[in-house]
């Protein structure tokens, strides 16, 4: 690489439009993978940018690494560093100046603000070290947010140092961050950022680390069965290609498949543009109601794959699609292309069922029997008389109290010529002490039986076995709306004081079944 001639000192940096802005961007509505991601994406289109340059410099073997790293003891910070081209000289103008779109809006970075936006939304205070490809100046800002918006600051002071020309880095800094990724936290970010690169990860294009750890992404394992209605037919990959034009140069390619096994966390489709995924990254893959039917169904489990959208607009925040009315057409064709003759998708995910080898079915059940016995070996000794000696009681005719619901939903069925309304809450109140709670309330005038059935969140027992789940929830809901219909017909066949095997379940849930 020829040696450059030292360009003069930059001694300051203009930040215009008005910096009140960026205190507002501390409000955007940012998940914190994808504000993350604004980072990666930096350093993608630079390394891309400068692909030829870093290969002459470093051969064809040049791989782009971007490294996260948390620091969660006083005082917090976050730093991302990649080795991809840095940020030139020509570019810091238009860098750090919010809503500077850039020359090439035909990569990952086009609306000018990401770096800003994200770094502001993370922290109070924030700096970015670089040193670009083929300059001999390593550069820092430092952004204070409460001084630039106080003082109405409009240009920044740059700090420069020597560095050797071959060098090329950027790293930012988010200091005190006030969205610190710590617990369970982490382990979303990082399924969803590997959700997010996964098509450079998997091209061997990036090396993407998370608190030193390498990010890799793992396909789900695909069907191989018989179709479900002839099961004495051919084995085959469940899995196709999928390939369709909207017009107006909108387009979409990838492929679909079924999950073996079923994956509720894995399932749905991740939808991508210029090679980087905008919506259903991790658990939350993208499943419209077209596509895949009632949530938690056979269907919605096991139907996973990616597309590749091409001339669809996305949001700043690139979290979405802005389908405009769009959406629709692209559901229809995508629906003809899964349950297409040749490979019917759909109708596969709907109808086929695997049952648990024997020996996976003992195993499981060898486990779960020999935890559960140990728990109420502790506990039913002293909980068997309390409970016992509690007089019997009736069920509540009354509709149930107001409490704070995280779910709600009504079905009217028909009955022996009667119709009832069942209402079925999930709620949330701390201070609610049963699992169950029903209220079984006369019909007035000829009107429909109503029966109020809520489950807690908040009991020691769910918080124990099913919080986040819906694959973990689903079966105890179905349970205990099955108890308390049970109580109703119970009730209706004469059955006095039905509601006193509901009240000892729910104390012995309480006070004895709850241990993890």
């Amino acid at each position: 690489m020829p040696h450059e001639t030292p360009a003069p000192p930059i001694a300051a940096v203009p930040i215009r439009p008005g910096v009140s802005v960026l205190s507002i961007l501390r409000h955007l509505n940012y998940k914190t993978w994808f504000a993350l991601a604004e980072f990666v994406d930096n350093a993608v289109q630079s390394y891309f940018a400068n692909r030829v340059q870093l290969e002459a410099l470093h051969g064809p073997g040049f791989r782009l690494s971007v490294c996260i790293d948390v620091e969660a003891t006083a005082p917090a910070r976050l730093t991302i560093r990649d080795n991809a081209a840095g940020i030139a000289r020509a570019d810091f103008p238009r860098a750090f100046r919010p809503a500077a779109i850039p020359p090439d809006r035909t990569g990952l970075s086009e609306f000018g603000m990401g770096m800003k936006s994200a770094a502001c939304w993370f922290a109070p205070r924030w700096s970015v070290r670089t040193k670009a490809l083929g300059e001999m100046v390593e550069r820092t800002i430092r952004f204070d947010v409460a001084t630039i918006v106080r003082d109405q600051l409009e240009e920044l002071e740059i700090g420069e140092a020597a560095a050797q020309e071959s060098a090329h880095f950027t790293e930012v800094v988010l200091e005190e961050p006030y969205h610190l990724p710590v617990g369970r936290t982490v382990a979303k970010i990082k399924d969803h950022l590997t959700d997010i690169y996964r098509v450079y990860l998997r091209d061997g294009l990036l090396e993407l680390r998370f608190n030193g750890e390498p990010l890799e992404y793992i396909a789900p394992r695909l069907l191989t069965a018989p179709f479900a209605r002839d099961l004495s037919g051919p084995t085959r990959e469940w899995r196709r290609e999928i390939q369709f034009d909207l017009g107006g140069g909108l387009s979409a390619r990838g492929f679909a498949g079924l999950m073996d096994p079923m994956n509720t966390a894995r399932s749905g489709f991740a939808l991508f543009r210029r090679g980087r995924l905008i919506e259903g990254s991790g658990d939350e893959g993208y499943r419209p109601a077209l596509i895949f039917g009632q949530a938690g169904s056979f269907r919605w489990r096991r139907l996973f794959g990616e597309l590749h959208l091409e001339g669809f607009e996305v949001s700043h925040t690139k979290d979405g699609f802005r389908w405009d009315e769009n959406e629709q057409p692209f559901l229809e064709l995508l629906k003809d292309e899964l349950d297409d003759e040749a490979l019917p998708l759909l109708r596969q995910a709907d109808l086929y069922r695997v049952q648990a080898a024997r020996n996976e079915v003992a195993e499981a059940a060898q486990r779960a029997i020999t935890r559960a016995v140990e728990v109420m070996q502790a506990t039913l000794p002293e909980a068997l008389p309390r409970v016992a000696d509690e007089p019997p009681v009736e069920t509540d005719t009354a509709p149930l109290a107001l409490e704070p619901t995280l779910a709600t939903r009504e079905l009217r069925i028909n009955f022996r010529d009667q119709t009832w309304i069942i209402r079925i809450e999930l709620s949330n109140d701390p201070a609610q002490g049963e699992w169950l709670s029903v209220s079984d309330q006369v019909a007035v005038n000829g009107g429909p039986q109503v029966v109020e059935i809520r489950l807690s969140m908040a009991h020691p027992f769910m918080v124990s076995f099913a919080q986040f789940d819906p694959d973990d929830i689903e079966p105890l809901l179905r349970v205990a709306a099955g108890l308390a219909l049970a109580e109703k017909l119970a009730r209706g066949a004469g059955v006095r004081m039905a509601k006193t095997v509901r009240r000892n379940l729910n104390e012995l849930l309480r006070e004895a079944l709850s241990r993890p």
